[in-house]
């Protein structure tokens, strides 16, 4: 009976740990099936439960025959035994469906972007801030990142390696402490900078001063450019935002659909300073100057030079 079940077990594609529900066995308990099989209790407990946990993880992958579609962690904190894990699984080539769910900022390894052949990535409590020169999530359709810590152009390259990537949701930690947030290069016109840039302003309630410098060339294929989202904003108040400057701005919807929703959304601005992309004609500049100019802005004492 023990046997059956042993050998049906090892061919489950569907792999979920959890730190807090794992059990490991007492002293009078009956010795869970990995214990009978490799007949070592006494060392396992002199373990702790989280060597415990790893250890029944090892043993697990070892003796796992079929194909993993889908592992699952849920624990608290992060250590090196996570790394040695996501080294298994890209070397087997067949997992799916990712989960990592931390309690403790665990930082990725680079083993995870062999996973080339996910098509669900969810990250929980995760510090992003290495990757290799090159790679492709070619099969990747859903990604959910929360409490990530990264920097804009680090998410971007991962959300631009994505190139199926059909739902995205994305819910760093609160920035409570940025009051400056300068951002290079950025182009609006790509499909996942405008929902990471109000992300961004969503998350840093007492941001102060903000700068934007545009990119002045097409950094992407058209496949991945959209307009300026039309959602719902009202949740957004950049209430201490004083200072706002942007360089190189252009004729573009989802620029001039920025620079909009910024003054809409800052009550306490005093000082916008605008510069306008030398490429730009001058009627152009005109055009785009009085259309600043004509935003609504909901502080009473801004002063806006475009030039």
């Amino acid at each position: 009976m023990n046997f059956l079940y042993l050998c049906h077990w090892t061919k489950i594609p569907k792999l979920v740990f959890n730190e807090n529900t794992f059990q490991a066995s007492n002293d009078g308990a009956e010795l869970s099936v990995l214990e009978q099989t490799f007949d070592k209790p006494s060392k396992r407990k002199e373990m702790t439960e989280r060597c415990k946990l790893f250890y029944a993880i090892y043993q697990v992958l070892l003796m796992h025959e079929g194909p993993i579609h889908e592992f699952s962690l849920y624990i608290d904190g992060s250590c090196v035994e996570i790394d040695h894990i996501l080294l298994h699984l890209s070397k087997k080539k067949t997992l799916k469906i990712l989960t990592l769910d931390f309690y403790g900022s665990y930082r990725l390894p680079l083993s995870l972007f062999s996973l080339q052949q996910l098509t669900d990535l969810y990250l929980n409590d995760i510090v992003l801030d290495r990757q290799p020169s090159s790679y492709v999530f070619g099969s990747l359709t859903t990604l959910y990142l929360q409490e990530i810590r990264t920097c804009e152009k680090t998410l971007l390259r991962l959300l631009s390696s994505c190139p199926l990537l059909k739902r995205l949701s994305i819910l760093p930690t609160p920035l409570v402490h940025l009051k400056y947030l300068c951002m290079e290069w950025v182009w609006f016109r790509h499909k996942y900078v405008v929902p990471f840039f109000v992300l961004l302003i969503r998350n840093s309630p007492n941001l102060e001063k903000l700068k934007l410098e545009l990119s002045v060339y097409d950094l992407f294929d058209e496949s991945e450019t959209s307009s300026f989202p039309h959602e719902d904003y009202s949740d957004i108040m950049l209430e201490h935002l004083n200072e706002l400057e942007i360089l190189h701005i252009s004729n573009e919807e989802s620029e001039l659909a920025v620079v909009k929703l910024i003054l809409a959304k800052s009550p306490a601005l005093k000082n916008v300073r605008i510069l306008i992309l030398d490429q730009v004609d001058e009627d152009e500049k005109l055009e785009i100057s009085e259309m600043v100019l004509s935003f609504t802005c909901a502080s009473p004492m801004v002063k806006i030079i475009v030039s």
